[in-house]
C-alpha cells in the first residue's frame, strides 16, 4: 500500500505502508503527517485537506486529528457517497503518471530485497 498527496504545487513523498493492513493508528502516524507537512509548506495555512470514505479516513479518531490539525478539512459527514468528482486523482493524475512511468525500472520490493 502506498500513500502519495499531489496538487498544484507539487508531490508530497511517497509513503510506503507494508506493515500489512493500513488501520486508523498507521493512517494517523504515518500518512496525516506527511499530509500536513507538506500541505504547510506548498500552501501555508490557507489549504482544505479532503480524502474518501476508506475505513481509516472516515475513523473517529482520524477525524479528531484531521480537525485538530488541519487548517480547513472536510469531515467525512459532508461528503456525497460515491462522488467522482471529488477523486480527481483517478481521472487525471493517475493516467499522466501511468503514462510517464518508465515501466522497464519498476521492481517489486521483494525483487528488490533479492538483487
Amino acid at each position: 500500500m502506498v500513500w502519495l498527496g499531489a496538487c498544484s504545487k507539487g508531490l508530497t513523498p511517497l509513503v510506503i505502508l507494508d506493515e500489512g493492513t493500513v488501520d486508523h493508528t498507521v493512517y494517523i502516524e504515518k500518512v496525516l503527517p506527511v499530509a500536513l507537512k507538506y500541505g504547510n509548506q506548498f500552501f501555508g495555512s490557507d489549504w482544505v485537506f479532503q480524502q474518501d470514505g476508506a475505513k481509516p479516513h472516515s475513523h473517529h479518531l482520524s477525524q479528531k486529528w484531521c480537525r485538530d490539525n488541519f487548517p480547513t478539512f472536510i469531515e467525512k459527514d459532508r461528503w456525497p457517497p460515491n462522488s467522482p468528482d471529488l477523486n480527481p486523482l483517478d481521472y487525471s493524475i493517475w493516467d499522466q503518471l501511468v503514462n510517464n512511468i518508465n515501466w522497464n525500472k519498476v521492481y517489486s520490493k521483494q525483487h528488490s530485497l533479492r538483487n
